[in-house]
């Protein structure tokens, strides 16, 4: 709690936070959800329940509220930093309830791992989990990444504790908790086969008797399941389209999905958009079909020394090994060379019936690895590359999984001998100093971590940038820099969620790239930077040639060219 707060108190708007915390006043204030549904409300909400205890200018009258099809980014910009609002004042307050977020994610994930493992392990994966760069990052922002980890994570707490005990009460507790994540991130969504697959394999485990005698048992708890998580979506999106005219949502719907692919879906939710009670589910579908949209449609960014928006299949185990420390990954190795070398006989040897055996005995760490395999397959496909955030779902149940080996280490060394217990408890203690180092000299910028295997973050942005390295949140440092160096003007090129003029005042001028070469003083978001390289001849590839004066929380570069 205390890293996240303190780190975040410089930080400016990220790209994200100008469509989600306006829009979430918006849903609380207006009743309205015509700002941003491709994102459910859930997170929005909650981020703007401290803004209802301050005196906010709400622009109604802005056209981006009165005539545009989601025009969540000129109604953002407007609301925080032309409306006579304080946006450092409502950044700051609508964080907190996500920090709050991350420390209940942060309970769970003790909670589940020491019903499994015993308190040490807990502990050991409360640590990975708390220092973690990329948890931190994401867990003090107002996005959906680190939400819907949570989501995903205790949905499928709940859901494990109704295969294991079907009773009335986990199954109305996995309902609930399912549709909340589902009110998350729409890719929560994969919940759905997930959970199915569970079933089966539940069944599977249990024999042929079982199968035979609950399977129609768990197929109808999966649908009643279904059907309450439904009953939450329902009533909170009806209170989002309360105020939001009916024809008005079915002018928007036709729009944001004109070029949908899936005609017959469109015009479900067209008809269903003006229909009362259903228009709530519309609204939730409309959402849905957004985001397949642009998951297929990608996202221009840089990579590695290329620009593309189709992405590459190898964006994200890459950007995993260069944004996660390295004492993680190592021990991440050591845990899966000790699962190799449990494995006794030859692999080919009865693999499906060892297979078996070990998910019985195992079901909750077997599910935590078929998450893993689902979602790190539906991202490698997926060519939205815009950041490590994007498999974030996944890190709690890494974090699970190799602990737990790690305690396993240690059970067997302790059997072995005395010496070789010390040795590897002494292994496990440099990894967490590592760790613990990685994060303690990162800070505050933590969205800037890359670790030594690509010279850290100061070279990062070498290798990718966007929310792995630049999301606007420098802009405030760079103010505060200009101002102790006494610059009386600077050009500024800025990528993210705030305005250059809001913290500059007089002293911004803009950097226009068409105009190429240029002297003075000159700052650079990162982003903008290598994603110019995609157009060579309005690129600021005639940079490359100087070094920055500064990097300003390794992601806006400054020169001073003569």
């Amino acid at each position: 709690f205390c890293l996240a707060v303190g780190s975040m108190r410089d930080d400016s708007a990220i790209m994200d936070e100008v469509a989600h915390t306006p829009a979430g006043y918006s849903y609380l204030t207006q009743k309205d959800a015509r700002l941003n549904p491709e994102h459910p409300p859930l997170i929005k909400d909650l981020s703007a329940i401290p803004l209802l205890f301050m005196d906010l200018n709400f622009p109604s009258e802005h056209k981006a509220w009165q005539e545009d099809v989601n025009g969540q980014w000129s109604f953002g910009f407007y609301f925080l930093y032309q409306s006579g609002n304080d946006a450092d004042q409502i950044l700051f307050w609508s964080r907190i309830p996500m920090i709050l977020l991350m420390l209940l994610l942060g309970f769970y994930i003790f909670k589940w791992t020491r019903e499994l493992f015993g308190r040490s392990v807990a502990l050991l994966v409360l640590f990975l989990y708390s220092l973690s760069p990329t948890i931190i990052t994401h867990g003090r922002f107002v996005t959906t990444d680190l939400a819907v980890a949570a989501g995903i994570f205790i949905a499928t707490y709940y859901f494990i504790k109704y295969l294991q005990n079907p009773s009335k009460k986990n199954l109305l507790l996995a309902g609930i908790v399912f549709g909340l994540a589902l009110l998350t991130k729409f890719s929560a969504f994969l919940l759905v086969p997930f959970f199915f697959f569970l079933i089966i394999v539940w069944l599977i485990l249990k024999g042929k008797k079982e199968w035979l005698r609950n399977s129609w048992r768990y197929l109808r708890g999966f649908i009643l399941i279904g059907l309450i998580s439904l009953a939450i979506i329902g009533p909170v999106y009806q209170y989002h389209v309360l105020n939001y005219p009916p024809e008005r949502q079915v002018r928007d719907t036709e729009s944001l999905l004109s070029s949908h692919g899936q005609r017959w879906l469109v015009e479900t939710i067209i008809w269903m958009a003006d229909k009362p009670i259903l228009r709530a589910y519309a609204q939730y579908f409309l959402g849905l079909a957004m985001v397949i949209q642009r998951a297929a449609g990608g996202n221009t960014t840089y990579f590695f020394g290329e620009v593309s928006a189709e992405g590459w299949w190898y964006y994200f185990p890459l950007v995993y090994l260069i944004k996660v420390p390295l004492a993680m990954h190592f021990l991440t190795l050591v845990a899966l060379l000790f699962v190799v070398w449990q494995i006794k006989k030859p692999f080919w040897r009865k693999p499906g019936r060892r297979l078996l055996s070990w998910s019985k005995n195992h079901f909750s760490e077997m599910a935590m690895l078929a998450f893993i395999i689902l979602y790190w397959a539906v991202s490698i496909r997926s060519t939205l590359n815009i950041g490590v955030r994007h498999v974030l779902p996944t890190f709690p149940f890494i974090y699970i999984l190799v602990s737990g080996q790690i305690s396993q280490i240690g059970n067997y060394l302790k059997n072995k001998s005395r010496k070789l217990l010390m040795a590897g408890y002494g292994v496990l203690a440099v990894c967490l100093f590592w760790y613990l180092a990685a994060n303690l000299l990162v800070y505050p910028h933590y969205l800037a971590y890359f670790n030594e295997t690509t010279g850290g973050p100061k070279e990062g942005y070498k290798y990718a940038v966007d929310s792995n390295l630049d999301w606007g949140q420098d802009l405030k440092r760079l103010a505060q820099w200009v101002d102790e160096k006494g610059i009386d003007k600077i050009k500024v090129d800025y990528f993210g969620g705030a305005v250059p003029g809001y913290y500059l005042k007089d002293k911004f001028t803009p950097l226009l790239r068409e105009e190429g070469p240029q002297k003075g003083w000159i700052a650079v978001s990162a982003t903008l930077y290598q994603t110019s390289r995609e157009k060579p001849e309005t690129s600021y590839q005639w940079l490359d040639q100087y070094e920055p004066v500064i990097k300003i929380g390794h992601s806006i570069l400054v020169y001073h060219l003569q």
